[in-house]
């Protein structure tokens, strides 16, 4: 039977939310997965949907999320279902769900300087997501993340501190996996907007991520 993915987006729309569900769905769909794109948080209550996913991808930021759909959405990952994202559609979604940020395992603080150059750095090379991925610069913001200790580090970024100065020389995650009950977790700072994908390596981690974290 064929994996599917439910891609559910919405929030803050400066982050480009439809357009980069899409992205990475027609992605998917290349690789063989079914995927399922929708605006609504009550597929989380949708029992039957929320048992046939095999990876959640969510592309929310700065958005509420009801109780039962809350309730949904950790159960199903907690049941085995894998979930991915990036950047603030899934580390800046729901700002009062402190259960729900334990899942992901870190949570968006600031981008100090906004869109700037800044560089990744590849910090294990034997992992499926990151074999054969060498370090690589963005221009985008540069997420400063609060990180949960247990989360496995792949990728980092380092803060010159040119415009926060306290913060010079910090070494903040960039990718990380985790779980969640028996659910793989999978997370990626970069894409701000769907532009961001236009570098290789940044597209191909996400990629690499979401086959990853999947049922």
């Amino acid at each position: 039977m064929d994996k599917l993915a439910l891609f559910v987006w919405g929030g803050w729309e400066g982050h480009q939310p439809q357009a980069c569900a899409e992205l990475f769905a027609e992605i998917l769909r290349d690789d063989g997965i079914q995927a399922l794109v929708t605006h609504d948080l009550d597929v989380f209550t949708d029992d039957n949907t929320m048992r046939s996913a095999d990876l959640i991808v969510l592309v929310v930021t700065m958005s509420t999320i009801t109780p039962e759909q809350e309730r949904g959405l950790l159960n199903a990952v907690k049941s085995g279902a894998g979930i991915g994202g990036w950047h603030g559609g899934m580390a800046d979604s729901f700002r009062n769900n402190t259960e729900y940020q334990f899942m992901v395992g870190g949570q968006w603080v600031a981008h100090p300087g906004n869109i700037i150059d800044y560089r990744v750095h590849i910090t294990v090379h034997d992992h499926p997501i990151t074999s054969g991925v060498t370090d690589f610069d963005m221009h985008s913001e540069q997420y400063y993340m609060h990180v949960d200790p247990a989360v496995s580090v792949l990728a980092t970024t380092t803060f010159s501190g040119d415009y926060a100065d306290w913060i010079a020389g910090a070494v903040v995650p960039v990718v990380w996996t985790k779980k969640y009950g028996l659910g793989r977790v999978f997370y990626c700072s970069l894409g701000h907007q769907r532009v961001d994908f236009d570098v290789p390596q940044a597209r191909e981690l996400v990629r690499r991520g979401l086959h990853w974290a999947i049922r």
